[in-house]
């Protein structure tokens, strides 16, 4: 059987020295290259849709793929991917990087300039060593096999916007429609998730910072399994604690999440810190939210030029969500549209807080009421990000029903 053999190289002329290599092998069946860290993965996710079976064996990982770092983009691959063996190509083999690559999951490493002989020896072990694993995943085994949920990340334009409580509302509203959902506390020093919802934990995102292999195991041991089903994985207890999650511990966090949940969704608060920095870059929706006032939509405007300064995430692919918005303010979303120039989510959020208070200080808002504006508004939104699995009947039929109960699990996605 042919072995398919996918190449992440961004690198014009790199990209025909490994094709016209990889094509002389035998046995191989190279497949068309990939420019980028996100084509790369784009690509795994999909052809892993379809099937374990349509992965390649192989994929070659060029040291200068970017723009996630090539080793972490090897470590993301074998946490989403357990299937696939990597191989990094690189100038530095020295034994330190071997170890740095080994450590991140890859299963060779190559030396530049290529030479045929070492190319097809590592190819030929991989491909065996992918075989090999496909075995066991037939046959079960406490390996991640997802192929990627979704990343929601929710920050705050300042504090007290209300960023942590539409992240608890946005995840029991995907978990009430049946999706598997994980919500984590990346809001390190200040986070509040586990008052708003009652709980008394011993672990949490600081116990995961330091191993740098997450099994479904350790994943497990660390998250709390709230009543309404939501997996928590919460914020330390002391938040100097909180400097020990680097920016490359919270992409493996996040990377291991998303292997094993549906929705992942983040509260990143309102203090960019290198761990909430990194989980707004891997986001496949980042939610900023303010309130109708100067004071912050200054502040969402300079959140989201230093996320382009820095290049975290450009304006255009933020979505700014109003919470307390009132018909009668001068400040509307339209008008915050222009002035932060990102894209605004059609649910605002209204101003209601007299009906959040008795859950608030009771730390169960979970139990929000059903009849809550600001309840059904929040799991409206879930159904505008696509969060909330819609009913095969529905899907079926292509028809929505708009009307009912929002607070219920009854409304559908306003978009696909």
């Amino acid at each position: 059987m042919p072995t398919r053999i996918l190449p992440a190289v961004g690198d014009a002329d790199a990209i025909r020295a490994i094709t016209t290599l990889l094509s002389q092998l035998p046995d191989a069946d190279p497949v068309a290259p990939v420019a980028d860290s996100t084509q790369l993965i784009d690509t795994l996710a999909r052809l892993a849709a379809e099937s374990v079976d349509e992965l390649p064996e192989v994929v070659v990982v060029h040291e200068r793929i970017g723009p996630v770092p090539a080793l972490e983009l090897v470590r993301e691959v074998a946490l989403r991917f357990p299937a696939v063996g990597v191989i990094l190509v690189t100038t530095d083999a020295s034994p330190g990087l071997f170890q740095a690559a080994m450590d991140s999951g890859a299963r060779g490493l190559i030396a530049l300039p290529l030479s045929y002989e070492e190319l097809a020896t590592r190819v030929q072990a991989v491909a065996a060593w992918s075989v090999g694993v496909r075995r066991h995943l037939g046959h079960g085994g406490d390996v991640f096999t997802g192929v990627g949920g979704t990343v929601v990340t929710v920050s705050g334009a300042k504090g007290g916007v209300g960023a942590t409580l539409a992240a608890i509302q946005l995840s029991l509203a995907a978990q009430a429609s049946g999706r598997s959902v994980a919500l984590v506390d990346m809001d390190l020093q200040t986070g509040d998730i586990a008052s708003y919802l009652d709980v008394q934990f011993r672990r949490s995102v600081v116990d995961l910072a330091a191993i740098t292999d997450i099994s479904p195991r350790v994943l497990a041991d660390a998250v709390f399994r709230h009543d309404t089903g939501v997996a928590l994985l919460l914020a330390p207890g002391e938040g100097e604690r909180g400097e020990e999650v680097t920016d490359r511990a919270a992409r493996q966090i996040v990377s291991a999440l998303r292997s094993r949940y549906e929705v992942v969704v983040i509260d990143c608060g309102a203090q960019m810190s290198g761990a909430s920095a990194a989980a707004v870059e891997m986001a496949d929706t980042a939610l900023l939210f303010t309130t109708p006032d100067v004071v912050a939509v200054r502040a969402a405007k300079r959140t989201v030029r230093m996320w382009d300064r820095l290049q975290i995430r450009k304006a255009e692919e933020t979505t700014i969500v109003v919470n307390r918005h009132t018909r009668g303010t001068e400040i509307q979303p339209a008008l915050i549209q222009r002035i932060t120039g990102t894209a605004v989510a059609a649910t605002a959020i209204p101003a209601n807080f007299k009906e959040l208070q008795g859950a608030v200080d009771a730390g169960r808002l979970h139990e929000l009421d059903n009849k809550s504006v600001v309840k059904q508004a929040l799991w409206g939104l879930a159904g505008e990000l696509g969060l909330v699995k819609v009913p095969e009947v529905a899907q079926k039929s292509g028809r929505s029903r708009s009307g009912g109960d929002r607070g219920s699990v009854s409304f559908r996605r306003r978009r696909e």
